[in-house]
């Protein structure tokens, strides 16, 4: 019996007539439309990828210590849990009362007077009318592991010791306060904890919310048209800061290209009263900006049941690629 396949002339054992050349010729345009199309399905999702350039970076800023003055950097990494420059990570400290539950610029205002600076091993913490703080930048593991709450939700942290301990009570005027420490091992706070709506799945270490908070120069500008006394973009405590672009117009971005870092965008930041903390005296006002922004920045009523009556300003994003940026660099915005 002939071989499997082979054509019933050569099993009689005749030759085939030569095939026409024009058969051939086909048969390579056949396969060569069929490549071009499956390259062209390959490359179309990134040709639906347009980069359009929506402002560049102004300034970025880092928080090591929840509620504590923020760190002005030139370049950064994005990692995953947010920026980071050398060891100095944002909000990976963050000072909790005994029970564990955190402290904020809301309880205790004079928090945002905390400065700080940094070296390749360690924080220094300075505020007014105290020494200076020198903290390592890794705790030794022989320090407590403590529990902690941030909005109901169970996060872990690593004692700084009785010092730090003593440093934040002697400013803060108060005996119960303890720093810990975000440890890269730990287990963040998921996404889906936090926001139990969202896609996106990612994980925070001390933030409200996510790993990086958006604002343009000119939503400022255009708040401060509004205002009497003006307010710093200290109040709102962003991680980066654009410019070049209109008032408000980060509400319309969706993913972003900054450096070869890429974003999403998870939703407007609800404002609160830490907001109207003034970040040069750390005195609360509680009425403004918070009062000025519920009068033309409230959200859409199909979204009342998550902000509820908070004013939106700045955008909460989730860290999609991981890499560095620096400030000068082109914001960009997918098509």
């Amino acid at each position: 019996m002939g071989a499997a396949g082979s054509s019933p002339l050569l099993r009689l054992g005749l030759s085939a007539p030569p095939r026409p050349r024009w058969l051939g010729v086909a048969a390579l345009g056949l396969a060569a439309v069929a490549l071009g199309a499956v390259a062209w399905r390959r490359a179309w999702p990134r040709r639906r990828r347009r980069l359009q350039q929506v402002g560049t970076v102004a300034k970025l800023w880092i928080y090591p210590v929840k509620s504590c003055k923020g760190v002005p950097v030139s370049e950064a990494e994005c990692t995953a849990l947010g920026l980071r420059c050398g060891n100095m990570r944002d909000r990976f400290w963050m000072v909790i009362k005994e029970d564990g539950h955190m402290v904020t610029a809301r309880q205790e205002p004079r928090l945002v007077l905390v400065s700080i600076t940094y070296d390749s091993d360690h924080l220094i913490l300075k505020a007014p009318g105290m020494d200076q703080l020198v903290l390592p930048n890794e705790m030794p593991s022989s320090n407590r592991l403590l529990n902690c709450r941030i909005f109901g939700l169970d996060v872990q942290g690593r004692d700084c010791g009785d010092q730090a301990a003593q440093w934040f009570n002697g400013f803060l005027k108060t005996e119960d306060y303890r720093l810990i420490q975000f440890e890269k091992n730990m287990k963040g706070r998921q996404s889906r904890k936090i926001f139990p709506f969202l896609a996106q799945n990612y994980e925070v270490a001390y933030p409200d919310c996510s790993p990086i908070l958006i604002i343009s120069e000119a939503s400022l500008t255009d708040l401060n048209t509004r205002m009497e006394k003006k307010v710093k973009m200290e109040n709102f405590r962003p991680n980066i800061e654009v410019t070049g672009c209109s008032a408000f117009e980060e509400d319309t971005w969706g993913e972003l290209v900054i450096g070869n870092v890429e974003m999403k965008k998870i939703l407007a930041c609800p404002r609160c009263i830490l907001t109207t903390v003034d970040p040069d005296t750390g005195v609360i006002d509680r009425k403004e900006p918070l009062e000025t922004l519920k009068s033309y920045r409230l959200c859409d009523p199909s979204e009342r049941p998550i902000d509820k009556s908070s004013p939106l300003f700045g955008i909460y994003y989730s860290v999609e690629k991981t890499g560095s940026l620096k400030v000068g660099d082109p914001v960009y915005r997918m098509l």
